[in-house]
Formats: structure tokens, sequence, C-alpha cells
């Protein structure tokens, strides 16, 4: 079913309705999508951007302070004029290192160079303590109330100087005030520390190889920032009596269990956050288990809707039911499977790599061939690209692989931060 397009938004789901006897388990994919009709309905929203940069001890090695820098002012250049801004230092402490004076500035020529002259004055000291930057850029948000705030966070280390209790506090206070794209340079970091504060900040994070690419990275993100104009949507499923959810995934363009973020609304009605939107699909993984029904019965197994600031945008609706005809209830939705081979497939390479790196080789085999064939299948180019970083394939007709003795850590790494990303298969027109 698919919700009638008339604020530019749309709700479809794609699902085999069809369940043998005594079945339990309804799979959907609902595609959202978002386009620019709605998008220019929008009023423009006040933004601020926070720019979050790593200047500890480590990052005076090589070329990393001066990329880093770099970087921060090709991402003001790319800000509009009149945007608000700031700079924010991170150590084993923090400090907006950019405007002295308020929360914020206002970019203009006069800001930029301004800035440039306080980011000429920093030099790498200190250690790293991630969950302080996102606390002070927590006090930054608070202080624009209904201000669209977007962070980028760069850091080049693991977080050695607090305790991973304090970083998973100030992760959770962050949630909701501000959205936050986390990128590592080189591969002296972490991918679980920053994959956790861009999973719950609904940003991305991705590795950059070698500091000459960063400021293209942060041009770039920050382009994207400025095409979210909606600051936030949530998906609110309604299911009936005796259903219970088992999961509500995002499966593209990345996988992100949303599961746990669910706030309970009313009887049978919980919310998941989707974080801001510009003109933009995703799709959505949702499971339920149902009663029963007898052969012949159908039942709605969950109306899903999308809403913005309370207001219901598209809806979709997600229905069982049950037949004795093996033809139909044994056709599998074409994007139901391909996205559980999608999520089973990010899953391997994680458990593969954490595998390689316990020393556990065989269990790393066996994973990591398991993974390039679901690559290869589902025709994941950029996973089995990456996949081949580490493995050499031994025979391509049965997909045998093997490990590399030798693999480059930044090529293992990125394996690890992009294995999430999935590739798409279009619903049915």
């Amino acid at each position: 079913m698919t919700s009638p397009d008339n604020k530019g938004l749309s709700v479809a789901v794609d699902q085999n309705e069809f369940l043998a006897e005594s079945a339990r388990t309804v799979d959907a994919i609902v595609t959202v999508e978002a386009t620019d009709a709605l998008v220019v309905s929008v009023p423009p929203p006040d933004r601020v951007e926070i720019l979050i940069i790593d200047t500890s001890g480590s990052m005076g090695s090589g070329d990393k302070f001066a990329g880093a820098r770099r970087a921060t002012l090709a991402a003001l250049d790319v800000l509009p004029d009149g945007t608000r801004f700031a700079i924010v230092e991170g150590t084993d402490k923090a400090e907006v290192v950019y405007p002295r004076q308020g929360p914020s500035a206002i970019a203009g020529r006069a800001e930029r160079e301004a800035a440039r002259h306080a980011l000429d004055k920093l030099r790498p000291h200190g250690g790293t303590a991630i969950g302080t930057w996102l606390g002070l850029s927590r006090l930054i948000a608070q202080q624009h109330p209904g201000a669209m705030v977007h962070a980028i966070l760069l850091t080049d280390g693991r977080n050695e100087h607090e305790t991973p209790e304090r970083l998973a506090e100030e992760i959770r206070l962050a949630s909701g005030l501000f959205t936050c794209d986390c990128r590592g340079v080189g591969a002296d970091w972490e991918p679980d520390e920053l994959r956790a504060v861009a999973s719950a900040l609904h940003g991305t994070v991705d590795i950059v190889k070698t500091p000459d690419l960063l400021a293209q990275d942060f041009a770039a993100m920050m382009e994207t920032s400025l095409e979210k104009a909606i600051p936030d949507l949530a998906l609110r499923l309604w299911t009936p009596v005796g259903a219970r959810i088992v999961f509500v995934k995002q499966v593209a363009p990345f996988i992100e269990d949303l599961t746990a973020r669910r706030t309970e609304v009313g009887p049978q009605i919980g919310e998941y956050p989707l974080g801001s939107w510009g003109a933009e699909d995703r799709d959505y993984h949702v499971q339920l288990e149902l009663e029963p029904a007898a052969p012949g019965r159908e039942k709605l197994a969950a109306r899903v809707s999308v809403l913005a600031d309370g207001e219901v945008l598209g809806q979709g609706l997600v229905k069982a039911a049950w037949t004795t005809d093996t033809d139909k209830s044994a056709r599998i939705s074409r994007r139901v499977a391909h996205y559980t081979g999608q999520a089973e497939l990010a899953q391997t390479v994680q458990e593969g790599l954490t595998a390689r790196k316990q020393g556990d080789f065989a269990t790393a085999t066996a994973k990591l061939q398991r993974a390039y064939h679901l690559a290869t299948e589902s025709g994941n180019e950029n996973t089995a690209k990456l996949l081949l970083s580490v493995v050499d394939v031994v025979d391509e007709r049965t997909g045998t692989i093997r490990l590399r003795n030798k693999v480059d850590p930044a090529d293992e790494m990125a394996l690890d931060v992009r294995s999430t990303k999935t590739a798409r298969v279009r619903k049915e027109p």
C-alpha cells in the first residue's frame, strides 16, 4: 500500500501478506520518500553548525593537524552567510576557540577570517575525551532553542582520557539536541566509539585515510547538512492487541537498528525518531509476530505513519492474510529478502573482522567467505571491493577465499565502518 503524496511525502509498504496456516511472523519493507515539495513547504530553519576538531598531541604527527585546519576552513567556505557556527577544540578537555564570546558566530567574510586566525593559534597537545567534546557541543545547542544543530566531529585516536560510561552518558544527553557526523583520520581510532556517537545522533561515520582528503570530505558533509530542511521526522507504529514488534530497522541507505529507540505514545502505539531530512528516501524493515487467524482471514498487522511536529504526513498499512495455498504463502517479497541479506552481510563482516583480530582465523575465514558470497550475490559492489583488501579469492567459481597475511589497518577499518552501507533495491512500480 502507498499513501497519497499530498504533502510531499509518501509511505509505501512492500510485503507478501499471505502467511501459511499457524504462521506468526510478518515482514514488511516500508519506504519513506520526501520530495522537494515537502522541503520547500517547510519554513527555513535556523541553523547552527559546530565543528569539533581533535587537537590532541597525536594530531601533531604527519599532516593531520594541518589537514584538520584546512578541512575546517573548507567547511566554513561552504556555509552560507548568516548561518551560525562554532569551532570546538577537543583534547582531554573541550573549549570553544571561535567565537570567544557568545555561543556562536554568524558566518560572513570577517567571521571566517577571524576563525582562520583562531585556528592558526592552535597547537596539538593533551589527550582525547570525546564525551567531553559532546558535552560542550550540547551546551552550545541548548543556547539555540528551536534551531537545527549539526556537528562534525573529527578525531585520530581512542577515547583514552575518560571512562566509557562518561562517553555513553554524554551520547545519551546529546540525543535529540543535535546531529553529528563523525570522521576518523588515519587508523588509530576506535570504530565502535564513533559508531556509537553517529548512531545515536543520526549521523554518519567513516574513515578518512589521509589528511589531504579531509577538506573535500568536510565540505561534502556541510553541503549534505545544508540540504536537510526538515528538523525531525518520526515513524509511528500502531499494532493490534497481542502483536509483538520483533524489530524496526533502517535498512537503506545504511543499516541502523531503531528498535530500542521506541517511545510509547499511546495504547499499542510507539514512535521511532528518524532524524532530519531533505529530499530523499529511506527504507525500513519492520518485523512483527501476530496471533494466527484461521485460513481465509485477514488482519491489519500494523499501521505505519510518518509525522513531523505531530502532524501525519503519510501512512501505510501492513497486512496479514492466512492461507492454505502454499504457492501464495511461500512467495517471499524480493525487497524483504534483499535487505535481510544485507543485514546478514553487515553482521557477518563485523564478526569476521572481530575473529581475525582475536586470532581465530578459521572463524574469520568462514565469516568473510560468507560475507563475500552475500556481497557479490546481492550486487553490493562497494562491500565486495572492500573485502578484497582483506581477503584473496582462491576460486571465483566456488567463492573460496583466504585471509591476507598483510592488511593495511586503514583498509580493514574502512571495511568495518562501511559494512552497514547497503545496496539499494527499488520498490516495485
